[in-house]
């Protein structure tokens, strides 16, 4: 069993064919949620599941659980998965990996005769990108009850079609109750989006855990004025105020090492002339950290620098969270599958800890979960130009084959 190794020649080229429906010129991958390419992508998916034998579940969200019968068909299944829907300058990799490189398991499986115990399903997810569709990760978050069916179905697109109604006419509005379908463990494989891995010429990265985010708008308020005749002792310029945060944010970030995170994306400014000394400033604020502990640390030091930097300046400023996502520690088990796996087969690793969200996150709230990262190119992804080597694609799916057989176990 120590020699048995997947196929990496026939999972690049399901990855190449899958990446054919919403090709983009600069060789990314359109294919956003319950589009008609989607549909497209999706029926192509199921039908190789078929193909290899397996039995096709579609629950109400429109996830759909492929599934491969163990011997003891009364145990819950081992899980695998991801998503197929992309950002509108998406890439190959991003989720479509997860998905094929458990097909792939399942295929070698077949090839080699190999009955496991459990049953092994492999799933995707449905808008894990919130790219057409909010919130991100619907269709696993409606899975573990983040949220309700009836808020994703209202959920709607620029356009005001609705997910309810796309998930009809693309053929995806399945039965089965969303959250029914039991998980014995679920494993996602995934490529890293950063360049952690690729940076430290490591292979595998082995994934204890996934940062938790706090994000927040702030809106600083000062008073717009000529830029010429207003001295600069008596201005009340939100702009300059605004930047006093920002840059501590990223100081914030910095005191918490490793993974401490601060980030400034998105800044409106207004009026947004360029003879005006701006009147107020909306911006984003991200901080990230892979404890609770820690991320609140860090909530508590900018709400107070906040508060001292309103009294030393005069000017308005107010924060509002808007989004938490609580760190998820991934179970030791699925962990410690991964990094047996790993370690049976020979790859360089490290452990990585991902600071972007995977449907993962929602799965280890209904059963144990764990994670393996591969590198991508220069750490690129949610771009066209995502890239991926095959033979560290096949290195990956590797070692989800044997963690996935240990939690599964092999009839005998």
């Amino acid at each position: 069993m120590n020699e048995l190794r997947i196929d990496g020649k026939r999972l690049w080229a399901s990855l190449m064919e899958l990446a054919r429906i919403g090709a983009t010129e600069k060789g990314g991958v359109k294919r956003l949620a319950l589009t008609d390419l989607d549909r497209q992508g999706r029926d192509l998916v199921v039908s190789w599941g078929r193909e290899a034998g397996m039995t096709v579940t579609i629950d109400q969200i429109g996830n759909v659980f492929m599934r491969r019968e163990g011997r003891n068909p009364a145990l819950p299944p081992i899980v695998t998965g991801s998503h197929i829907d992309t950002q509108p300058t998406g890439g190959k990799f991003d989720g479509n990996y997860g998905v094929l490189a458990g097909l792939e398991v399942v295929r070698t499986l077949n090839d080699l005769q190999i009955q496991t115990e459990a049953p092994i399903e492999v799933a995707f997810w449905t808008n894990e990108e919130g790219s057409r569709f909010v919130p991100v990760m619907m269709g696993s978050g409606v899975f573990c009850g983040a949220f309700s069916l009836e808020t994703a179905y209202a959920a709607r697109d620029t356009e005001g079609k609705s997910v309810g109604e796309e998930l009809e006419r693309i053929g995806y509005r399945g039965d089965e109750v969303p959250g029914r379908h039991p998980i014995g463990a679920y494993f996602e494989t995934h490529i890293e989006q950063g360049p952690v891995l690729e940076d430290a010429g490591k292979v595998i990265g082995v994934v204890p855990a996934v940062m938790g985010l706090s994000w927040y708008d702030c809106l600083v308020s000062g008073m717009e004025a000529h830029a010429g005749p207003t001295p600069m002792g008596l201005r009340r310029d939100a702009l300059q105020v605004a930047t006093i945060v920002m840059q501590e944010v990223v100081r914030i970030a910095n005191r918490y090492p490793p993974y401490g995170r601060g980030t400034v994306g998105m800044v409106q400014v207004f009026p947004n002339s360029r003879n005006v000394i701006p009147g107020q400033v909306k911006f984003s604020i991200d901080l990230r950290n892979v404890s609770d502990e820690l991320l609140n640390t860090m909530h508590e030091e900018m709400l107070a620098f906040v508060a001292q930097t309103r009294r030393e300046t005069g000017l308005g400023i107010e924060v509002e969270r808007v989004s938490y996502y609580p760190p998820c520690p991934f179970h030791p088990d699925c962990v410690g599958a991964v990094r047996k796996a790993t370690e049976k087969l020979g790859y360089s690793t490290m452990d990585v800890v991902s600071g972007a969200g995977h449907d993962a996150i929602y799965a280890a709230r209904v059963a144990p979960s764990g994670m393996i990262f591969v590198p991508c190119k220069d750490g690129i992804s949610h771009n066209e130009i995502e890239d991926a080597q095959p033979d560290h694609l096949e290195a990956g799916c590797n070692v989800l084959l044997h963690a996935m057989l240990e939690r599964a176990g092999i009839a005998r």
